[in-house]
């Protein structure tokens, strides 16, 4: 019924800053317990789980980030804008693997280092696949 994430930041104000305000991801929850400890549970949208074999993998590697190779989980987000959202979020700390390219599958997808040790791709989806 739901996919959830979870995912240790050692900074957590960061992380919390960088997801939410700066991805625009909304709040949904936030709990604390004895000894600092602290979650917030944020929308991410529809959740997916999308698996790919080592070659489907080294291809997503080679168009979206010139070969450089993502961990074994990467972390993509549909936008509405990926140079806007590369951009923004690259203020907000994150460190720009490889800038938007259009992929041979209609999107245009940026990869970025954030909060959190998480690999992300920025996805915009541009429409079907020229004919």
């Amino acid at each position: 019924m739901q996919l959830r994430l979870v995912v240790e930041a050692e900074d957590f104000e960061a992380a919390l800053a960088f997801y939410r305000d700066a991805l625009g991801l909304p709040e949904l929850a936030a709990f604390e317990g004895d000894g600092d400890a602290r979650v917030a549970i944020l929308d991410a949208g529809r959740a997916t789980l999308e698996l790919a074999n080592p070659a489907q993998k080294r291809m997503i590697d080679r168009v979206e980030a010139d070969g450089v190779p993502s961990p074994r989980i990467r972390v993509a987000f549909e936008v509405t804008d990926s140079e806007g959202a590369t951009r923004r979020l690259e203020a907000a700390g994150a460190s720009v693997v490889a800038e938007p390219v259009e992929t041979p599958w209609r999107s245009r997808n940026a990869r970025l280092e954030g909060p959190a040790g998480l690999t992300l791709t920025l996805f915009q989806e541009l429409g079907p696949p020229h004919a």
